[in-house]
């Protein structure tokens, strides 16, 4: 509400969360992915090698999340008119292919794991695992409810979710294997880790191509939008209505209003629309006003 009171070029500036839990949490991955590997390699244990693989997959991630976030914090100019927000849905996109494709190498070295089973020296790798656990949940809790409204940001805690499970997998297995001896039971709990991560990739992948269609927003009604609009004293009809997301984490609207200039004050009908839609989550909005006897047209 506070942004639209503000003069106008303040409503067009990016509003990221803290960049502090992208920075920690690729400090903390990377210690990770190195501690991992090391006891992989001592130990034979390739689904540790397989999760440090994974890890340093989110390290990656986590920098493309980051970056383009500080990019999309950029002021807008005259090449790049809407600043540089659509970075943040490029690097959703990414993020979620890269998630799609570690959970294709999980089921596929799993796969193989099935084949020709890899003895197991278990206590190292399960404290190694244990590790990964603690770690990734650690850093997905940094982003608190950041998240929550932002694509970019949720790409980051999927994958560090995911990472977890797998971690989590690896530790399970790891003892279990030490208890019934059954070398195959880890190949069968990373398919079944792979699987999942595929899926929770998916789902990422078809909100990010949505947004990137400039479709509707997720959280965005447009009965609700137009309902607010129509509403309005003095308003008589609502046409050339669009909504759609200039970043992962700001929606736009842009809309024609009929009005009856002798019923409602134009700066007050204004700025009663521009609070209505900042409570429907939609903080830039560009409205033209119309008289009555002026034909809605298309487009």
């Amino acid at each position: 509400m506070a942004i639209q009171r503000q003069p106008h070029p303040r409503q067009h500036e990016h509003r990221p969360g803290s960049a502090a839990a992208f920075r920690w949490s690729i400090v903390l991955n990377s210690a990770l992915s190195g501690l991992q590997l090391a006891i992989g390699f001592a130990f034979g244990s390739l689904a540790l090698v397989g999760d440090a693989v994974h890890n340093l997959g989110d390290v990656a991630g986590l920098l493309l999340g980051w970056g383009a976030e500080r990019l999309s914090g950029r002021p807008a100019n005259q090449r790049f008119t809407y600043g540089y927000g659509r970075s943040t849905q490029l690097a959703s996109l990414v993020n979620a292919v890269l998630i799609m494709m570690a959970a294709s190498v999980v089921v596929v070295e799993g796969l193989q794991r099935l084949r020709q089973p890899v003895e197991l020296v278990s206590g190292p790798v399960a404290w190694a695992a244990a590790a990964g656990i603690v770690v990734n949940l650690l850093s997905a809790r940094l982003f608190g409810s950041d998240h929550s409204h932002d694509l970019n940001r949720r790409a980051a805690v999927v994958h560090l979710l995911t990472d977890a499970a797998v971690s989590a997998a690896v530790l399970v297995s790891a003892l279990l294997v030490q208890l019934t001896g059954w070398a195959r039971l880890d190949a069968v709990t990373a398919i079944g880790v792979g699987l999942a991560v595929a899926w929770s990739g998916w789902q990422l992948l078809q909100e990010a191509l949505i947004v990137a269609m400039d479709a509707v927003p997720h959280g965005i009604a447009m009965e609700e939008v137009e309902e607010a609009l129509s509403s309005l004293s003095g308003v008589a009809a609502v046409h050339h209505l669009h909504v759609w997301a200039l970043s992962t984490s700001q929606n736009a609207l842009t809309a024609h209003l009929q009005r009856d200039p002798g019923l409602s004050d134009d700066m007050a009908l204004l700025h009663e629309a521009k609070q209505r839609l900042a409570r429907l989550g939609i903080a830039h909005s560009t409205l033209q006003l119309e008289p009555l006897n002026r034909p809605a047209g298309g487009g």
